[in-house]
């Protein structure tokens, strides 16, 4: 029985060195850098040189509270924005934080320095009850990339 027990420290010892040795010797050959695009260095480093170019976004509230609300009632509000920055503003996404949150925007198209823009946001309140916060999520060509929008409302059950 020690015989057995030897071999097989032995040989688990063996293997282990043997992992370790490939391991560290594959690890070592592969060099994150090469993974990198040319395109993408180049593009970035446009990016950053040009960054006081980038469209800006400025809403006339980035919150909205609906108060109280009966339970089934469809709430809708209004953001305003501006595009502040120097060159087209585009908001390519917007998205709730649930299904019942839709927003209604300019998918897509471009909002030149100095025009405004609405965002609609349209509220489900159907078997919400209580105290509700729900976000808008919008994907745009700023510097930030993002920008979010809050809504909120006491939803009062149905009786």
């Amino acid at each position: 029985m020690k015989f057995n027990t030897q071999i097989i420290k032995t040989s688990l010892i063996a293997f282990l060195i043997a992992f370790s040795f490939s391991f560290f010797f594959n690890s070592c050959e592969t060099n994150p850098s090469k993974k990198i695009k040319e395109e993408n260095v180049i593009s970035t480093k446009e990016r950053l040189e040009n960054s006081d170019d980038f469209p800006e976004i400025e809403f006339d509230k980035n919150n909205h509270d609906f108060g109280e609300i009966s339970e089934g009632d469809l709430a809708e509000t209004e953001f305003v924005f501006t595009n502040v920055g120097k060159s087209d503003l585009i908001i390519s996404d917007a998205s709730g934080s649930c299904g019942c949150t839709v927003p209604d925007y300019p998918k897509n198209t471009p909002i030149k320095p100095g025009e405004s823009g609405k965002i609609v946001v349209k509220f489900d309140s159907n078997n919400r009850p209580g105290l509700q916060r729900k976000a808008v999520t919008l994907i745009t060509n700023t510097a930030k990339g993002k920008q979010i929008l809050n809504i909120k409302s006491i939803v009062i059950p149905k009786s």
